[in-house]
C-alpha cells in the first residue's frame, strides 16, 4: 500500500480554487478562484501563497504562464482568453488585450478548465454557468482547441455538459478529457495538428447507471500513464487506470469539494490539490478552499507547459 501524507499549505480559502499550473522555471503553483475573481503563485522556496485581482474581472476561469515572458499570462474571462501582466507578487495585475472570444450568441456560457500541450497548444472548454441552472440540464458548451497562428479556435466536440479536465499522455499522442456531466473519462489520440480522433470511455463513475455522490472534476497524469482524478463533493482524488478502468488508489482530503490537481515540486513528485469552500447550496467549513500537497504517493508528474502564442 502506498503511505501518502496530505498537508494543508499556507494559502487563502478559495471559493473556487482551480486551475493548478506547475511552473518549473519559477518553481511556483499557479492556480486562480474562479468566483473569487484572484490569481494565487505559490512558492516553493518560500512555502507561501502570493494573490492578485485584475479590475473588471470578477469570474476567472484559469490561468496559464505565457512561453518565453517571465510576466504574462492567459487567464479565461467569461468566454475570453485574458493576456494579463502580473510579477507574481503583487497585488494587481494589469490586464493586457484579449486574444479571443467564443459563443458570442451563447450569454450564459463561460470558459471553465484549460491546459496547454507539449507543442504550447491552447486547449479549453466551456458550460453554462452554475448559477443557471442544474449543472445536468443543458448541454451548451463546446471544447476547443485555439490556433495561434490563425488566431482562431477549432471546435473539437461539442454538445459538453460541463468541461473539465484534461492532460496528455507522456509521448503526448493521447489526450484524457472528463465532461463532469457525463461522469467519466474519455481518451482521444491526438495527431500531428493537435486534433482528436478515437474517442474512447476509459473509465466510468456510474453506479449501476446510477449518478455517484460526485462529480469528475479536474485531473493530472503520471509518468507511468496514471490519472488522478479529483472529485467534488466525493472528498477525494482517484488514481485510476486507464488501461482497465481500476481505481488504483483513493486520495483522502480534509473537505469535500476537491476541485483539481497537479503535479509539482523540484522533482515533480508532489501532488498539489485544490479545493472549493462554497457549493451553491452552502457554504463548506475550513480547510474547504485551501490548497494542499501530497507526498509519499511514489510517483512523478509529467512537465506542465505554458502557452505558445507566437
Amino acid at each position: 500500500m502506498t503511505s501518502y501524507k496530505v498537508e494543508q499549505l499556507p494559502s487563502p480559502l478559495n471559493v473556487l480554487g482551480e486551475g493548478p499550473h506547475w511552473s518549473i522555471e519559477k518553481q511556483s503553483l499557479y492556480y486562480n478562484d474562479i468566483y473569487g475573481g484572484t490569481i494565487h503563485r505559490y512558492d516553493y522556496a518560500e512555502n507561501k501563497t502570493f494573490t492578485a485581482k485584475i479590475d473588471g474581472y470578477p469570474v476567472i476561469s484559469f490561468i496559464i504562464p505565457v512561453k518565453d515572458s517571465k510576466t504574462e499570462f492567459i487567464i479565461g474571462t467569461d468566454k475570453k482568453i485574458t493576456l494579463i501582466e502580473w510579477d507574481g507578487i503583487s497585488e494587481q495585475a494589469k490586464f493586457l488585450k484579449t486574444i479571443g472570444e467564443v459563443e458570442f450568441d451563447l450569454p450564459d456560457n463561460r470558459f471553465n478548465d484549460a491546459k496547454t500541450d507539449s507543442k504550447g497548444r491552447f486547449y479549453a472548454g466551456t458550460m453554462r454557468l452554475e448559477a443557471k441552472g442544474d449543472i445536468f440540464e443543458a448541454r451548451l458548451g463546446t471544447f476547443y482547441r485555439y490556433d495561434a497562428k490563425q488566431n482562431k479556435f477549432i471546435v473539437l466536440k461539442e454538445n459538453i455538459g460541463v468541461s473539465n479536465g484534461l492532460c496528455w499522455n507522456e509521448s503526448g499522442n493521447l489526450l484524457y478529457y472528463i465532461d463532469s456531466c457525463d461522469l467519466d473519462v474519455k481518451e482521444f489520440h491526438v495527431d500531428e495538428n493537435g486534433d482528436i480522433s478515437n474517442e474512447r470511455k476509459v473509465v466510468d463513475f456510474t453506479v449501476n447507471e446510477d449518478r455517484p455522490p460526485f462529480v469528475p472534476d479536474g485531473m493530472t497524469i503520471d509518468t507511468k500513464g496514471f490519472l488522478y482524478v479529483a472529485t467534488f463533493g466525493g472528498s477525494s482524488v482517484y488514481k485510476i487506470n486507464p488501461k482497465n478502468g481500476k481505481i488504483e488508489l483513493e486520495i483522502k482530503l480534509p473537505c469535500e469539494q476537491v476541485t483539481s490537481a497537479a503535479f509539482g515540486g523540484p522533482n515533480l513528485d508532489i501532488l498539489f490539490v485544490t479545493t472549493a469552500a462554497k457549493e451553491f447550496k452552502s457554504p463548506q467549513p475550513p480547510p474547504a478552499g485551501a490548497l494542499f500537497k501530497v507526498t509519499g504517493l511514489n510517483a512523478k508528474g509529467t512537465p506542465m507547459y505554458s502557452v505558445d502564442l507566437s
